[in-house]
């Protein structure tokens, strides 16, 4: 019977030491946050902020996080290429440009410089400086940190005082062929008067228009003059961008013409008919 009790305590202490520690599990997972299932699968998208730079007024520890592109609409926003690109594009310093820099509190440093062939300009006292393809804005910065090296805060203004101006090209059957200053918003048919107009041996339907994509790089396009001309309407005219080239072919009759005698043109051409 002693023996029967003995081991009756002894199972019920095991079971309250059993019961015990379960309750103390079950109270450490409730102080724990809870974990899904769907917690453990590999991320298939980077987190906001961290990796991913979509969206605006994402913040990472407080920061806000920076866009990725500039705003199209503002200054030098980049847009992208196949929707037109920069909007509204600062202009940016090409070879012979002449500038104007000037020191606000150290005017011995004033100086007027014109960007060599190279690319680079020489600065008073710091040497040499590549200007080529920098806007004015980023020049003056450049301008400042190289001076800082033996300046305090020196405060710099550059000015651009003269540059290469916007041109198109006219070549071809046109009463002036040259380069001319392109200014204001002007079409093929506008340049080519602008070049004195057509000539007689002049190919109206065939105006060819070469645009300039890149260093190697060019677009040819056919333009129909004189249809246009003809039509009375200039609604599919070309604009014209700097550095357009136009070209205005030779007629296939003039190319003739000087191989027939003119007694015999006038047997198949009789002018009084136009």
């Amino acid at each position: 019977m002693k023996t029967f009790v003995q081991c009756v305590v002894f199972v019920a202490a095991g079971l309250l030491t059993r019961q015990l520690f379960v309750v103390a599990c079950a109270q450490e997972i409730a102080l724990s946050p809870a974990v899904s299932p769907s917690s453990l699968k590999p991320l298939s998208r980077p987190l906001a902020g961290v990796g991913s730079t979509k969206g605006s007024g994402t913040t990472v520890a407080g920061i806000p996080a920076k866009e990725a592109t500039s705003n199209p609409g503002q200054a030098d926003g980049k847009g992208d290429p196949a929707l037109g690109g920069e909007r509204h594009p600062l202009y940016r310093l090409a070879k012979s440009d002449i500038l104007e820099v000037t020191f606000i509190f150290s005017p011995e440093f004033n100086q007027v410089l014109t960007i060599q062939p190279d690319g680079f300009i020489t600065l008073r006292g710091a040497g040499l400086l590549l200007a080529e393809g920098l806007t004015i804005p980023d020049l003056q910065q450049a301008i400042a940190k190289t001076y800082a090296a033996f300046m305090h805060n020196p405060e710099v203004t550059v000015t651009l005082k003269d540059f290469e101006r916007a041109y198109f090209l006219a070549s071809g059957e046109v009463a002036h062929p040259g380069k001319y200053e392109l200014r204001g918003n002007l079409t093929v048919n506008e340049a080519v008067a602008i070049a004195g107009g057509f000539t007689q041996q002049a190919r109206h339907s065939q105006v060819v228009l070469f645009r300039r994509v890149s260093l190697d790089v060019a677009e040819a396009h056919l333009i129909d003059a004189k249809k246009m001309l003809n039509s009375r309407t200039l609604r599919e005219d070309w604009h014209l961008q700097p550095g357009d080239f136009i070209y205005v072919p030779q007629s296939r009759i003039s190319k003739i013409r000087k191989y027939v005698p003119a007694s015999s043109m006038n047997g198949y051409v009789n002018p009084s008919q136009f």
